[in-house]
C-alpha cells in the first residue's frame, strides 16, 4: 500500500483539532490518520513552545508550518537523474529556441541515449531552465471516434530546401493525414499542392495504412474543397471520385473552426519541429523515405500525451482491421480543369491545346485529365476524348471543323494524286508535275484544278490537262483559261518543237561576219 502524502494544509487541520482540545484519538477517528502521525506533529508543536488550549499563532498554522518543516535539498544533488541532464545543458538551453522540449527529450534519448523519462525532464526544465522554457498549456480533451471512423487531414510550410545537386532552392510543404483514434500518421512532403499531388497523398497514405477511413476531414484548402459551405461543400470533381473510389465520405472542416480538426492542428509544428529541424537531405525522394521511416520509428513508438498509448501500437491492436479494405482495382488520378472554347475550336488545358466541336464555341466546359486521356463535358455529357497531349502540343481532331473550313487542312498531296487518278491520266500528270517540286506550296493550284470539275466536268477537264501537258505548262491558270475559251474542244495538233542553235563563237567574230 503506497504512503499517504500530507500537505501543509492536512498537518494544519490536524492542529487546529488538537488547539481545540480534542484527543489524539479523537483527532484520529474524525480524520482518518493513524495516532502515530497525529502524535508526531503534536509533540513538534509542544516542542516549539505551543501548548493544547493556546490562542492560534499570529498567522495562523500554515505559516508556521512552512517555517518548521524543512524545504526540499538542492534539485541537482536530490536525483541522479538531473545528474545525467547536467553535462547536455547549455545544449538544451540553445535547442529550446527553435525546438520544443517534446523533441529534445526524443533526441537525447534516441541519439545520445541519455535515458531519462519525460516527466522527469520536465522537471529539470522547470528547475534549472524556467528562464527559456514555457510550460504548455492546459487543454479539454475531446471524445475519440471509433477506431477506423475518421481520419483528419492538414496541409502547412515545412521550410525552405536547397537541392544539393542543382543548387535551386525549394519551398516544401508537409501533408499529414492522422487516423483519430490512434493518432496514428502519414506524412508526405511535396514542392506544391496541386490537384495531383493532393490526390497522390491521399492515395499513398490510404497504401501506407492498409485501408481507407471512413470519413475524412480536411482543411478547406482550394485542391479539394472549391467551396466552404457548412450545409452543401463543394467538392473538386477528382477528390470525390477518390473519396467513392475508396468509401470514404468527405466532411471538411468549417471554416475558421480549428478545433473541428484539433487531433491535427498541432501536428505540422510537431512535424517541423521533429522531423525538419536540423536535419540536411540529398533529394526530395530521401526527404519522403525518411518521413516514412520517422512515423514508424519515431511518432509511431512516441508515448502520445493525450492517449497515453504508442500510436503504431494501438494502430495494430484496434484500428487496423477497422479501415475500408483497399479496392482490388488502383484509383487513377485525374483533375479536372474549366476551359472555354475559342473560335479556332480549340481549348487550352495543362499548357495543351485540345480542338472541340465547333458547335460548342463559346461555351465553358469540363475537362477531365487523365494520365492516358483527355476527356471534354459538358453539363456532365461527354462531347471529345484526346489521347492526353504533351505541354506545347497542339491536338486536333480536323472533324471537329465545318466541312468547308476543314477540307483543305484534310487533303495531303497523296489525297490530291488519288482523287486526279479518278479523273483521268492526263489530270493525274498535271497533279504530279505540280506536287513533283514545292509540294505544299502548289497544294492550293491543285486543289483549284480539280474544283474545275464542279464546273465543267471531268471529261472536259481531261482534255484541258492533256492540252497543258502537251505544251509544258501544267498550272492552274493554264487549265483555267482553256476551258473558258473552250480550247479544250478544238483538235490537239501537235508540231515538232524547232530548237534554234547557240553562237558560240562570240560576239566579236558575229560581228565581223555580220560587216563582211
Amino acid at each position: 500500500m503506497a504512503r499517504r502524502r500530507f500537505t501543509v494544509r492536512d498537518i494544519a487541520e490536524i492542529l487546529e483539532h488538537w488547539q481545540a482540545g480534542r484527543s489524539i484519538c479523537a483527532i484520529s477517528r474524525s480524520l482518518g490518520v493513524c495516532r502515530a502521525t497525529v502524535r508526531k506533529y503534536v509533540y513538534a508543536a509542544e516542542a516549539r513552545g505551543y501548548h493544547q488550549g493556546d490562542p492560534t499563532p499570529a498567522q495562523g498554522w500554515k505559516a508556521f508550518l512552512r517555517e518548521v518543516i524543512p524545504k526540499p535539498p538542492d534539485p541537482s544533488t536530490r536525483s541522479e537523474t538531473f545528474a545525467r541532464l547536467l553535462p547536455y545543458q547549455d545544449e538544451i538551453r540553445e535547442a529550446l529556441v527553435t525546438t520544443t522540449a517534446a523533441t529534445i527529450w526524443q533526441r537525447l534519448r534516441d541519439d545520445k541515449r541519455v535515458m531519462v523519462s519525460q516527466p522527469s525532464f520536465y522537471r529539470y526544465l522547470s528547475c534549472f531552465l524556467a528562464d527559456v522554457w514555457k510550460k504548455p498549456r492546459i487543454t479539454v480533451r475531446r471524445s475519440d471516434p471509433p477506431p477506423g471512423e475518421e481520419a483528419q487531414i492538414d496541409f502547412g510550410y515545412l521550410g525552405m530546401w536547397q537541392d544539393p545537386k542543382s543548387g535551386k532552392k525549394y519551398r516544401l510543404w508537409a501533408f499529414a493525414l492522422i487516423l483519430s483514434f490512434s493518432r496514428h500518421m502519414f506524412v508526405c512532403v511535396v514542392t506544391r499542392m496541386d490537384q495531383r499531388d493532393w490526390l497522390m497523398c491521399h492515395t499513398s497514405a490510404f497504401e501506407f495504412f492498409g485501408g481507407a477511413p471512413k470519413r475524412i476531414v480536411p482543411d478547406n484548402l482550394k485542391t479539394g474543397i472549391i467551396k466552404a459551405d457548412l450545409y452543401d461543400p463543394k467538392f473538386n470533381h477528382g477528390y470525390e471520385e477518390l473519396a467513392h473510389h475508396y468509401g470514404s465520405i468527405i466532411d471538411p472542416a468549417r471554416s475558421g473552426k480549428p478545433r473541428d480538426k484539433a487531433r491535427v492542428e498541432r501536428v505540422i509544428p510537431y512535424i517541423r519541429d521533429s522531423f525538419w529541424s536540423g536535419r540536411d537531405f540529398t533529394s526530395l525522394e530521401e526527404i519522403n523515405k525518411q518521413a516514412m521511416e520517422w512515423c514508424l520509428k519515431v511518432a509511431g513508438v512516441r508515448q502520445h500525451g493525450t492517449t497515453h498509448q504508442q500510436p503504431l501500437t494501438l494502430f495494430h491492436l484496434a484500428e487496423e482491421k477497422q479501415l475500408n479494405p483497399l479496392p482490388a482495382a488502383p484509383f487513377e488520378i485525374v483533375t479536372w480543369h474549366q476551359a472555354k472554347v475559342a473560335h479556332d475550336c480549340h481549348i487550352q488545358v495543362g499548357g495543351t491545346l485540345y480542338s472541340v466541336p465547333y458547335r460548342y464555341l463559346g461555351k465553358t466546359v469540363a475537362v477531365k485529365l487523365g494520365s492516358r486521356v483527355a476527356e471534354v463535358y459538358l453539363d456532365f455529357e461527354l462531347i471529345k476524348t484526346h489521347l492526353r497531349g504533351a505541354k506545347g502540343q497542339r491536338v486536333t481532331d480536323w472533324n471537329d471543323y465545318p466541312p468547308e473550313k476543314a477540307a483543305f487542312f484534310q487533303r495531303t498531296p497523296d489525297w490530291y494524286r488519288q482523287r486526279a487518278s479518278l479523273i483521268g491520266i492526263s489530270t493525274r500528270e498535271t497533279v504530279q508535275a505540280l506536287l513533283e517540286e514545292h509540294a505544299f506550296h502548289h497544294l492550293r493550284q491543285c486543289q483549284g484544278i480539280l474544283r474545275l470539275v464542279e464546273k465543267y466536268g471531268e471529261a472536259r477537264l481531261e482534255q484541258a490537262c492533256a492540252r497543258a501537258n502537251a505544251f509544258g505548262d501544267p498550272c492552274y491558270h493554264t487549265v483555267k483559261t482553256i476551258l473558258e475559251r473552250d480550247l479544250d474542244r478544238e483538235p490537239l495538233l501537235l508540231e515538232p518543237v524547232r530548237l534554234a542553235g547557240a553562237f558560240l563563237h562570240g560576239p566579236d567574230r558575229l560581228f565581223n561576219s555580220i560587216k563582211g
